[in-house]
């Protein structure tokens, strides 16, 4: 499995939610993906974010920006 790394200052905001960017062909297609943050201890948590294809690209979409990653399947 691989894995992209994002911080809070990747986030934009669009119509009230946090959306992190990927292009499709550096993330895979989005099957079997994973969303984890950073909680206080510094330690990865899964959480259930949205994820929203447009062309080609992926959006991880959350209420607020966080620190945390994607884990995906390479292709």
């Amino acid at each position: 499995m691989s894995h992209r790394n994002f911080r809070k200052e990747d986030f934009i905001e669009v119509d009230g939610e946090y959306r992190v960017e990927y292009k499709l062909g550096n993330v895979g297609l989005g099957a079997n993906m994973i969303v984890e943050r950073i909680n206080e201890n510094g330690e990865y948590e899964v959480i259930l974010a949205e994820i929203k294809r447009f062309k080609d690209s992926l959006y991880v979409c959350w209420s607020e920006p966080f620190d945390g990653r994607i884990i995906f399947e390479k292709c």
